[in-house]
């Protein structure tokens, strides 16, 4: 093993800890270069370690402070490296081989983005047990359901025992309430055998408010405020370092863990003005572990910017990553169907809409966004661009989490109308994505959920929330308390309910409507010279989009399906002349579609698949 070294510019003296925390081992440690301390003591696996320090002037130290009486010393410090924090964000670190794991998956040889299933879960509510144990025994659920990627939310370090995990502290380490380091590795072996890639949420544009310590150390924050946190500094003094901090920790997942891709998110707190943008050298490592490991690592941003420079081959001038989340296509669908149409909503909720954005995947793309005043958005080149760098959904843990109550689309729609969200993504041209649960319509919220240890934090995030749910124009009497532990427990997911009415329907449903993407090539297809979409024009119900696999295959290929659906609460004719293959492959029970020689009628919010 190697000796202890910790980066602490911001430090005159440090001393390491090692051993019992209650009595630890005292270690002085020698400044090198770089602002670096070292230590010659080794590194033992499983050792506690810690660190303390003497702040210099302006950085900690009393006003008036010396080279040669620089403060008191800090209390004992965690490692901002750290790879495992037993006692959560405050305790001491402990020294992890993550070498030691023995895979069980050695020909795994990986997944490609395009053609997937992405399936995002939280695992302290996904399973009974809260855990990455309890997820591993629910995966032949996910296998069943044609999941291709399971997405977990952020496992690093938070403070409490319940977080959504955009709290993480700790870049390198794994929340050790869901199983620590080796918990995690089991269950990406599990996957792996089960044929299951895995995207680990990472959150890099902010650190968490409990356990944050780093600011002792050096300068990894720059001032200003991301709304979540001070703005990561990646282009000020030292940032070279701070840039090291993410990439390492980049590294560490899709090597030491061999995660298949990370989710990155709100990449647009990034603040980074350098000309090798730090997403861009993400991608240059992704890159090269795939070629180190031959198996692929798919790296998808979290933006606000409908930016196409993100999915924009590097060749292209692009970041080169292999999708971006699309809240665009969402917000189509949500705002048709549910009525909903206030804030960020404003300008969706017709069938033109929704067609752009299945054409096209960005509705503001240079327009004006009249929910921000301005301009927005940039088109994507879609002579160059697969429209599979696009994850859509019908909902994510945002979508549901940040309603007043977490409530679901479930909760509010009927099964028909959430039968029909899900037939135009599983249609559509983009990667889908589902929230767990989503596809047996669970009667279970999810809402935003913490447990700081701080009485302060609890109180300001508390009172955060509030405010955020009153300037979208929500009730606060109807705010779920976001530390009360009932919150939390009653977002967890209801496996007994799957064989219950009408989520048993539901979950064939969506068996039946994705499964559809394995079968039928031209739902594969992710170019939009493969897309065609037309309305209702005169009354604006009904579209009917239809996806084909000759056009880009040289005529080599035939299939052809169509989706005709009713955004409507009447019945509608859909006319079908023009469509070569009326074979009906889906429709749903509750607004079943009778298929005609030219037309399709459709009950209210009915939707059929035909091929």
């Amino acid at each position: 093993m190697s000796t202890y070294r910790v980066w602490a510019p911001y430090a005159a003296e440090v001393e390491l800890l090692t051993g019992d925390p209650s009595a630890p081992d005292h270690h002085p440690m020698t400044e090198g270069e770089g602002g670096w301390f070292e230590s010659g003591v080794e590194r033992r696996t499983g050792e506690r370690y810690a660190f303390r320090l003497r702040a210099t002037a302006g950085h900690g130290a009393p006003e008036g402070a010396s080279e040669n009486d620089p403060g008191e010393w800090t209390m004992p410090l965690p490692d901002p490296r750290s790879q495992r924090q037993p006692d959560g964000p405050h305790g001491f670190s402990q020294v992890v081989d993550l070498d030691g794991y023995g895979w069980g998956s050695a020909d795994w040889t990986g997944r490609i983005l395009p053609g997937g299933l992405i399936y995002e879960m939280h695992v302290g509510t996904y399973a009974e047990s809260g855990d990455f144990a309890g997820v591993e025994k629910r995966l032949d659920h996910l296998v069943d359901l044609g999941v291709t990627h399971v997405e977990l939310m952020p496992v690093q370090p938070f403070g409490g025992d319940r977080n959504w995990g955009y709290d993480g502290v700790s870049w390198l380490a794994v929340h050790e309430g869901y199983g620590g380091p080796e918990g995690l590795q089991k269950l990406v072996d599990a996957c792996h055998r089960r044929g299951l890639a895995v995207i680990l949420d990472v959150v890099y544009n902010h650190f968490g408010p409990e356990g944050n310590y780093v600011g002792f150390f050096g300068p990894y924050t720059s001032g200003g405020s991301t709304g979540w946190g001070e703005v990561v500094n990646l282009i000020g003094p030292d940032s070279d370092e701070v840039r090291a901090y993410i990439l390492d920790s980049v590294r560490q997942w899709l090597v030491d863990y061999r995660i298949d891709g990370l989710r990155l998110d709100a990449v647009h707190a990034l603040h980074d003005e350098g000309a090798f943008h730090v997403l861009e050298q993400m991608q240059v490592i992704a890159d090269s572990v795939a070629a180190e490991t031959g198996v692929p690592r798919s790296l998808i941003a979290e933006s606000d910017q409908n930016d196409p420079k993100l999915v924009r081959p590097r060749a292209a001038g692009g970041f080169g990553l292999a999708g971006q989340w699309c809240d665009d296509v969402h917000h189509a669908l949500h705002t048709l169907v549910s009525g909903e149409d206030h804030a960020y909503y404003a300008d969706f909720g017709t069938v033109e809409v929704l067609a752009k954005t299945l054409r096209e995947g960005f509705l503001h793309d240079g327009h004006l966004s009249t929910f921000r005043g301005r301009a927005h958005g940039r088109p994507l080149d879609l002579s160059v661009q697969p429209l599979s760098a696009l994850v859509t959904y019908t909902t994510t843990h945002d979508q549901t989490g940040n309603r007043a109550r977490g409530d679901r689309p479930s909760m509010n729609l009927t099964p028909a109308q959430q039968a029909l969200k899900a037939a135009v993504i599983a249609c559509s041209p983009f990667t889908p994505m589902l929230f767990q649960g989503e596809e047996w319509g669970a009667s279970t919220p999810f809402a935003f959920f913490c447990s700081h240890t701080d009485p302060e934090l609890q109180r300001l995030t508390r009172e955060g929330r509030m405010r955020e749910f009153a300037r979208s124009g929500w009730n606060p009497d109807d705010v779920a308390d976001p530390v009360a532990v009932e919150t939390f427990e009653d977002s967890k997911l209801k496996w007994a309910e799957l064989a219950d009415e009408p989520h048993a329907t539901m979950l064939s449903t969506y068996r039946s409507l994705f499964g559809l993407r394995t079968t039928r090539p031209a739902l594969r297809n992710p170019w939009a010279t493969g897309v065609e979409v037309e309305v209702d024009g005169t009354k604006g119900r009904w579209l009917r989009m239809t996806r084909r696999d000759d056009v880009v295959f040289g005529g080599g290929g035939n299939d052809e399906v169509t989706l005709v659906a009713n955004f409507s609460g009447k019945t509608v004719e859909v006319p079908v002349d023009g469509v070569r293959h009326k074979d009906l492959l889906h429709t749903h029970d509750e607004a079943a579609a009778a298929v005609g020689k030219n037309s399709v009628e459709l009950p209210a919010w009915g939707y059929a698949v035909l091929g």
